[in-house]
């Protein structure tokens, strides 16, 4: 067994498990995708460590723990349409393409998109398609999704995630303000966009969501 498969079994066991996440599934990605290899060589000893680490552009890989406990809350179970706002590394998107049938991810930043469509091809994570765009409008033309995840905080939740969510679709996303948020899953009831359920998951700290339905820069 190599050193990297036991960080991530310890990761795994004291992050994770130790914190109450108990979704088999989603245990079973997070040992199996390489978290390694989406960080910067020259913190890749830090990989597996228990906080988020930055991948350039001002932007970070998110904290293991906070990867479990957003996928956990989206209820997966194999065969769903899930929309990830923010890119990033591509760690967060290889971790969604072994929990469901699709991954629609949005990227502002095009260096970041590139890295990872690379990054995740050569994994053979290949149900991912990744586009370069203001995230904030979502992916209108392939909604409604079963579940959406945004992997950056932002003031209040945008009503283009709402209306492309599907009646029982699950979304996960910060809000707050620039320098602290509140973990939200808001889930639609029914076709009415209005008629949602909201539930706080807890404090976080994420990046900005920027775009013209987040923060303007």
């Amino acid at each position: 067994m190599n050193r990297y498969k036991n960080q991530r079994i310890k990761m795994i066991e004291n992050q994770i498990k130790a914190r109450g996440i108990t979704d088999e599934a989603l245990l079973r990605a997070m040992e199996t995708v390489p978290r390694h290899l989406f960080v910067d060589e020259g913190i890749i000893g830090q990989a597996y460590s228990d906080n988020p680490l930055p991948i350039g552009e001002r932007q970070t890989i998110s904290q293991p723990y906070i990867v479990a406990r957003m996928t956990e809350a989206l209820q997966l179970r194999g065969d769903e349409k899930v929309l990830e706002i923010g890119t990033g590394s591509g760690y967060q998107t290889a971790v969604l393409s072994l929990l469901c049938d699709r991954v629609f991810s949005v990227e502002r930043i095009a260096g970041l998109a590139t890295r990872a469509r690379k990054l995740l091809d050569s994994l053979k994570y290949f149900n991912v398609l990744i586009r370069v765009a203001d995230g904030t409008y979502g992916w209108k033309d392939e909604a409604p999704f079963d579940a959406i995840i945004t992997t950056a905080g932002a003031p209040q939740v945008p009503k283009t995630f709402i209306e492309q969510l599907a009646p029982g679709g699950r979304l996960v996303i910060p809000i707050g303000d620039r320098n602290s948020q509140t973990l939200i899953k808001l889930t639609r009831l029914s076709d009415n966009p209005e008629t949602t359920k909201s539930e706080n998951l807890g404090g976080c700290r994420f990046v900005n969501l920027i775009g013209e339905h987040g923060w303007k820069g």
